[in-house]
């Protein structure tokens, strides 16, 4: 047993931490096993508190942390921890990612290394994907967190301000990334620092990690503030529509970008009145027909977006469910709800936003777990500093993955798809089938039906009951129709007999941008040592090789069935494949270059709002620089009402100053992207050369306006007017994430450079 250990180790997995000192440590606690089983409930909670103030836990008293998480589990869950748990927990405390496969107790896993942390004093926010999970792993793991006395709360989408402080408060916080998001941006504009909810960033422990720092890292979470609605009229919407492809307008290859051709601009200008489309002075309405027509040829309902409730819901690409509270930048939006004749929802101005890599960029310590994480490992070292531990199962899986099943046509590949569901059916076996978007979930349900079977279908319309649906999809004859990720975060539990069938049965009916997507499918089956199988079907008139390996081409027939064996066919793939990651990588790091110059600017911004926020520099500074007015204002009203009126029109005007940089950075954004195009300069440095100078003159800017409305000030016993100096704030707020991609031009370049980069490898 020793000398396989060790051979495993020098074949350990590249990009994995080495697991042998975890394991020792696992081995220890075995040893403590007896002596922690003897104590009484109070006893061991007295044990536990015994380890709080060891900040940097030895050995001793990680496995005694061990030991006793272990006991604790048993008595409060019912759930004893294996080996493989507890050096999962123990990854997460050395600050790693830890890879466990699906079925292998993540939540136990992570609620144990949460509560390790709490006991070295460090409070832990522990970010979910959703509302749903953060509230039902906070409940769940409660009664544990009491027996080692620790406090644990939970924060969701209707929490009050109260009761958000009240769970942040706690040692061991569940939310959201989404919510920790959207409090730090509001966060950032109080008035008085007693409105604020978040304590200081300490630990943030990342559940999904992989779908959290990789695929929505660079989703900006914004804070917005009521100016009126967007302005896209039914009009432009209606033109874009009358609009033909290929006559009007062009897409190109890929799909990405459209544009009018010289009949489209003609016909536009005439149908508005025999306007000049390309003269600056109509440059707004250049803009409104250029969304219009985006919104019209390049996002799709039941691919891109659903309509649920009388309103526009973004699908993610990553997981096939509504992404909640997300939207596109602001007149896309509006654009999209013309083209589906809704009402325009509120747009309003971009107070504050932050993205996802940056928010969990603020907590010095940083861990997570995810079924797949080996894959990203480059990105999570490169943006994060994380490592990976892959942490083997428990049981070792036997789950049966064959081969790709190549097709020559989409259509032979369908009919394959529902004659394999219905030959697997038909013996009782559980089938979970995965595809790529709403539309080819409810086309391959029709065709089932066709053939007399009665599928459950999970998608972005029904994702409500996603939770209930994937706990029946290991039951025998259970048929399950569902987009990418089903059901993630919740087990599929094998019924009765299920397994002398074989498991459950997972169909994949195409590859994934990412392997990972494949992973996270096939992953469904074959948990704890359960026996499944699965099955990738796979066209070579995909979406993934059209658009990612479109001049690719194979030399061998296809068979009568439509199967194609030859290996050249399987590399484009594979190839396509790699490409579609190689390109996500670059948008990425592109993104995060854009974004952290941002980021660097709102950090000096919020330095000095926090001075103004939290003692009396604004009041020192009116003094200065105006002190004839701040004498008369304090004879009049006092000094304690001057200093409290000084603070605010300094926090208004950094604010205000914020804002307007937004704007103008948005607004330079798009320009560096059509002036990229034309000229072929590098729209990140044409970005850089105007936006840095700008973020200069920031608080120059805001120290200038705050002087001048301070002179504007009047005052009478009962106080300062703010009113009267145009000090007001929005009358609403409100919160949404942004599905965003700056510098279309530099994505493109990226996909065309990265496919030329591949080909070259060939």
């Amino acid at each position: 047993m020793a000398l396989r250990d060790r051979l495993r180790r020098l074949v350990q997995r590249p990009g994995s931490a080495d697991l042998a000192p975890f394991e020792a440590v696992v081995a220890d606690a075995g040893t403590r096993a007896g002596r922690a089983r003897e104590l009484s409930d109070a006893d061991l909670t007295a044990a536990a508190a015994a380890l709080r103030g060891t900040k940097d836990q030895g050995k001793e008293e990680l496995a005694e942390l061990c030991a006793l998480g272990r006991e604790a589990a048993d008595r409060a869950l019912g759930e004893r921890p294996f080996d493989v748990q507890l050096v999962g927990a123990l990854a997460l405390l050395s600050g790693h990612v830890a890879e466990m496969a699906t079925g292998e107790g993540k939540t136990l896993t992570g609620a144990l290394a949460a509560a390790g942390y709490a006991l070295r004093g460090r409070r832990v926010h522990v970010m979910s994907v959703n509302d749903y999970l953060a509230r039902r792993d906070a409940e769940w793991m409660a009664p544990l967190y009491a027996l080692l006395g620790v406090s644990v709360g939970w924060v969701g989408q209707e929490s009050t301000p109260s009761e958000r402080r009240a769970a942040y408060a706690a040692d061991v916080t569940y939310a959201p990334v989404s919510e920790v998001g959207f409090d730090l941006l509001r966060d950032r504009l109080v008035t008085d620092p007693a409105e604020r909810v978040l304590p200081a960033p300490e630990v943030a422990l990342v559940d999904e990690a992989d779908s959290v720092l990789v695929d929505e890292a660079m989703v900006p979470l914004v804070l917005a503030g009521a100016t009126g609605l967007d302005t896209a009229g039914p009009g432009y919407a209606d033109l874009a529509r009358r609009l033909r492809p290929g006559r009007d307008y062009t897409t190109d290859a890929d799909a990405r970008n459209v544009q009018l051709t010289a009949a489209g601009a003609r016909e536009v200008e005439r149908d508005l009145g025999g306007i000049d489309l390309y003269d600056p002075a109509h440059l707004d309405t250049l803009t409104a027909v250029n969304v219009a027509l985006h919104a019209e040829a390049l996002l799709h309902r039941d691919v891109d977006y659903i309509v649920r409730d009388g309103a526009v819901k973004l699908i993610s690409e990553s997981r096939g469910r509504v992404a909640l509270l997300q939207r596109w930048p602001d007149g896309l939006q509006a654009a999209v709800e013309a083209k589906e004749a809704l009402e325009s929802s509120p747009g309003g101005e971009i107070l504050d936003s932050v993205t996802v890599q940056e928010l969990i960029g603020r907590y010095p310590v940083r861990c997570g777990m995810t079924g797949t994480a080996l894959a990203v490992a480059g990105q999570l070292r490169e943006f994060y500093g994380l490592e990976i531990a892959v942490v083997p199962p428990n049981r070792p899986c036997v789950r049966d993955d064959r081969p790709d099943r190549l097709y020559a046509t989409g259509t032979d590949k369908e009919v394959a798809v529902a004659e394999e569901i219905a030959a697997a059916h038909a013996t009782g076996r559980p089938v979970l089938v995965g595809t790529l978007d709403v539309a080819a979930s409810e086309r391959l349900a029709r065709r089932l039906r066709k053939r007399g079977l009665d599928p459950v279908v999970l998608n972005a319309k029904n994702d409500a009951e996603e939770a209930a649906i994937i706990a029946r999809a290991g039951q025998r004859g259970a048929l399950t129709v569902s987009t990418q990720m089903a059901g993630r975060g919740t087990d599929i539990r094998l019924g009765d007999g299920v397994a002398e069938l074989g498991g459950l049965l997972v169909i994949g009916t195409g590859r994934y941008h990412s392997s990972r997507l494949d992973d996270q499918l096939r992953g469904r089956a074959g948990r704890q040592g359960d026996p499944g199988a699965s099955l990738f079907l796979v066209s070579l008139q995909d979406d993934l090789v059209t658009r990612y390996a479109p001049e690719e081409s194979y030399k061998g027939p296809a068979a009568a069935d439509g199967t194609v064996d030859d290996k050249g066919a399987r590399w484009i793939v594979g190839h396509a494949q790699r490409v579609a990651e190689g390109v996500d990588l670059e948008i990425h790091r592109n993104t995060w270059r854009y974004h952290h110059l941002i980021g660097l600017q709102r950090a000096e911004l919020l330095a000095e709002r926090d001075k103004m926020l939290a003692g009396d520099l604004a009041d020192r500074a009116m003094a200065e620089h105006a002190p004839a007015k701040h004498a008369e204002l304090v004879e009049i009203a006092g000094a304690d009402a001057v200093a409290a009126a000084a603070r605010q029109v300094a926090l208004f005007h950094l604010d205000r100053c914020w804002a307007d940089h937004l704007a103008f950075l948005a607004e330079l954004r798009e320009g560096i992207h059509l002036r990229s195009l034309g000229r072929g300069l590098d729209p990140l440095v044409e970005f850089n050369r105007e936006a840095v100078p700008a973020g200069k003159r920031l608080l120059a800017q805001a120290r200038e306006r705050t002087v001048a409305a301070f002179e504007k000030l009047t005052a009478t016993a009962d106080g300062v007017d703010l009113d009267g100096a145009g000090i007001q704030r929005p009358s609403a707020t409100w919160t949404y994430l942004v599905h965003d991609n700056p510098f279309g031009s530099l994505d493109e370049r990226a996909f065309k450079g990265l496919v030329a980069m591949f080909r070259g490898k060939r």
